[in-house]
């Protein structure tokens, strides 16, 4: 049997106009009518005319997620899968469909946004990780559909985003570590073009200078969020004298990285070296030890994300009604910078 708009309606005694609102996700409707619609529909299996929706409302009920990164490194980072994995929940509660955009196909100018930009049937966008430099910003202006940031853009302070507290995570960090007793300790900042890079860099000149402690240049190596680059940083900072007796990587990928660098350099994590890391990814409780880390929630900023694009588009106004939403971070300790005196 064909289940259709008009039957959804009957079996929730209320009007078609008024199923298709609940259908549309339109604010104004009553909560407790809404939940009738939506058992209706649970209970029929109702699947929308997707198609005959789109021409009636002039939107796709298509979302691109815009990651301006390499596939494997889309892969390779637990974060990805998780903030994606957030994204879809809520659009799949919406009716909303997503459409991955890796964005690393370059055109003959080297714009790895060009051809998103002539997609043409996308009702809006959310950008994630994204390397703030010319070609982002001149989609970003160029841009005519609603466009959401996880992770904010200082160059655009006019784009919606969602983020967390990215300085203050790593401040945290840095404050436990003192408390802790250790007193060099060298980080693995992230890439310096993405502002949450920016932002654990300064949260750890925060609590260095608070303490009267200086900022030391050998200490400070820059990665790029990846196993290898936190690798590659963790050999050079062995090779410093005296060695840090702690190491803040910015993420915990980084910061896996650098335990296996101390490892085959023979050093043992905390005994002479303590590690910490960024994110809290699950793979972070199962190391050996288990790293200290800054716990963010990943799978909440894809909904949020998602949340804030969609309540955007169906209110077609011009701007969202909420332009920030700035999470906490919690700081998880674990084994990997416990330190006997």
């Amino acid at each position: 049997m064909n289940i259709t708009l008009d039957d959804i309606a009957r079996r929730a005694g209320v009007s078609r106009s008024t199923a298709s609102r609940v259908l549309n996700n339109h604010p104004h409707v009553n909560p407790a009518v809404r939940e009738r619609v939506w058992q209706a529909i649970r209970d029929t299996n109702y699947q929308p005319n997707h198609p005959a929706r789109s021409l009636a409302s002039r939107r796709s009920q298509v979302i691109g997620i815009v990651i301006p990164q390499p596939i494997n490194a889309l892969f390779a980072d637990p974060y990805f899968p998780l903030l994606i994995e957030g994204i879809a929940q809520i659009c799949n509660e919406r009716q909303f469909s997503i459409m991955l955009e890796l964005a690393t196909t370059t055109t003959t100018d080297g714009n790895p946004y060009r051809l998103i930009g002539q997609r043409g049937f996308l009702d809006g966008a959310i950008v994630a990780s994204a390397v703030e430099d010319e070609f982002l910003l001149q989609w970003l202006t160029r841009e005519t559909i609603p466009v959401v940031v996880v992770g904010r853009i200082t160059s655009h302070t006019s784009i919606p985003y969602v983020d967390v507290d990215n300085r203050y995570g790593a401040q945290k960090m840095i404050e436990h570590l003192l408390e802790q007793g250790y007193r060099r300790i060298a980080t693995i900042t992230g890439p310096m073009n993405i502002v949450a890079g920016r932002d654990r860099f300064a949260g750890y000149c925060d609590a260095l200078t608070a303490a009267g402690l200086p900022v030391v240049h050998e200490l400070v190596i820059e990665g790029n969020f990846s196993e290898q680059s936190g690798y590659n940083a963790m050999r050079t900072l062995l090779q410093c004298d005296p060695l840090p007796d702690a190491v803040f990587a910015a993420s915990d990928m980084m910061a896996l990285g650098a335990l296996k660098a101390a490892r085959a350099a023979g050093l043992d994590v905390p005994t002479d070296l303590a590690l910490t890391g960024f994110d809290d990814i699950p793979l972070a409780a199962a190391m050996t030890p288990p790293l200290t880390t800054v716990r963010q929630p990943i799978g909440e900023l894809g909904q949020s994300a998602a949340r804030l694009l969609l309540d955007w588009i169906s209110s077609a106004a011009t701007q969202p009604a909420v332009q920030q939403v700035v999470l906490p971070t919690e700081l998880i300790v674990r084994d990997s910078c416990t330190r006997s005196w």
